[in-house]
Parts: structure tokens; C-alpha cells; sequence
């Protein structure tokens, strides 16, 4: 009469963790149960490869960015370099007389 599969699994997982644990090789072990290395090897792996997932679920979530963030983070951002070794960076939707007074403070003070 065969044995359920989960008794099979569970006697080889105490087989294995008693090897694992008791300090002699995997040689000396099974001669002493009188088992084959193979056969230990073969569930050894078995084993290992259950208790380790396949595939692991990942869930990609939006980051929460501000609007400067977002459109800085999706490289839309207009950046301009002054003769001064200065720069602005402002977003596409600028507005152009706000721009054109902040030009002027910053190239004033150089």
C-alpha cells in the first residue's frame, strides 16, 4: 500500500532537516537509514524548490508627485542658462511676462 503524498513529503522533510541538523555528511547519513543518496538528493531538492516561490507578486503604484515634481520627472521641464552661469528651470505652462521680470532681477544682479 503506497503512502498519501503529504506523508511521503512530510517524511522526507524530517529526513532532511535531521541531516541538516545532526552534522554528518549526506553519505554517512543515509548509510545509516539505509537510504539511497540519490533518492535524499532528489527530495532535498524537491524540498527546496516548494518552499521557494515560483513567482512573487509585485504591484507597481504611482508615486505621488506635486505638478513640478511630475512634469520634472517626465522631463518636460524648460531649463535656461543665463550668461552668468545661472539657471532657471520652469514648466511648460510658464508665464511668459512672470518669466521676462525674473530674467531681468537675475541678469541685473550679475
Amino acid at each position: 500500500m503506497t503512502q498519501p503524498k503529504e506523508q511521503v513529503r512530510a517524511k522526507w522533510q524530517s529526513l532532511v532537516s535531521e541531516q541538516q541538523e545532526s552534522g554528518p555528511s549526506v553519505a554517512a547519513f543515509c548509510r545509516a537509514r539505509e537510504l539511497h543518496t540519490s533518492q535524499f538528493y532528489y527530495w532535498k531538492k524537491r524540498l527546496r524548490e516548494a518552499a521557494t516561490p515560483q513567482f512573487v507578486e509585485v504591484r507597481v503604484a504611482k508615486p505621488h508627485l506635486s505638478q513640478r515634481d511630475t512634469c520634472s520627472a517626465l522631463g518636460s521641464t524648460i531649463e535656461v542658462r543665463l550668461s552668468n552661469g545661472r539657471s532657471l528651470v520652469v514648466a511648460p505652462s510658464f508665464d511668459a511676462s512672470h518669466l521676462r521680470a525674473l530674467l531681468a532681477v537675475v541678469e541685473s544682479e550679475s
